[in-house]
């Protein structure tokens, strides 16, 4: 067994996270780079760091969860799911349950808030946000961004639903009561129930096939009947039907039985 596998198996042990469900090449890539920056000349080195030093632990955690997110990310996916999405749904349903998956530093989730916010009042409007990474968890609850993550936001919603403080932007507490966030582990945790839209986006794609097709099926399975699968513009699926999923527009999947 390599090193790299003997760390494999050891962060598995102390966190649950399985390393060899993502792709090896780059996910060891990934973490020689990091190990070879913080100082560490084995991976049995690092491991020991990451056991006993948090700090160690949170650089890990954040070379392994890939945060790179901004407010209304593909604009054009988001106008489908304002424009063809939600009203039909809305028509359905009185109240809306989301769970934006691997959510990183909020700004997916405050954006179904905003859109679903046009649809419904915040008070109907139940989103759970998931990310396996605490320290992004935090930051996503502050609710707090540079403006460079506004740069696809309408300037109406902008003003709306953002107060400038400083060169910072600060998400509107009445719209942040809709959301729950919570840490969550996509290859080891509980899936939620009777969702009617989730949303996994451009995070699939560092896992390996036999993981994505368990995390499909698990995604169909928390997926009320006809609810609705948004994914990443890498992460079309092939075949959904095997996931009880029909295709219903560019990245969007309905859940048909």
């Amino acid at each position: 067994m390599s090193d790299y596998q003997v760390f494999t198996s050891q962060v598995y042990k102390k966190t649950g996270l399985d390393l060899s469900l993502y792709k090896e090449a780059q996910m060891k890539r990934r973490l020689t780079s990091l190990r070879n920056k913080l100082g560490f000349h084995s991976f049995d080195d690092f491991f020991q760091a990451i056991n006993t030093d948090q700090q160690v632990m949170n650089e890990f955690l954040d070379k392994v969860t890939i945060n790179v997110s901004e407010f209304f990310r593909n604009p054009s996916r988001w106008e489908v799911l304002e424009n063809e999405i939600f009203p039909p749904l809305s028509k359905r349903k009185k109240r809306i349950k989301i769970w934006s998956a691997a959510c990183s530093t909020g700004e997916e989730p405050y954006t179904l808030a905003i859109i679903a916010n046009q649809f419904w009042k915040v008070s109907d409007i139940e989103i759970l946000a998931t990310d396996i990474d605490q320290n992004v968890l935090a930051r996503a609850k502050q609710g707090i961004y540079k403006e460079r993550a506004l740069q696809e936001v309408p300037p109406h919603l902008k003003k709306q639903y953002f107060h400038r403080e400083g060169d910072t932007y600060k998400i509107d507490e009445k719209l942040k009561e809709s959301i729950r966030f919570k840490q969550h582990n996509l290859l080891a945790d509980p899936y939620p129930n009777q969702v009617d839209l989730i949303v996994c986006r451009n995070v699939l794609i560092y896992f390996t096939e036999e993981a994505k097709r368990t995390i499909y099926q698990q995604f169909s399975q928390s997926l009320d009947i006809n609810g609705i699968f948004f994914v990443g513009s890498t992460e079309q699926i092939f075949s959904p039907d095997q996931y009880s999923l029909e295709v219903l527009d560019t990245f969007f999947y309905k859940k048909i039985n």
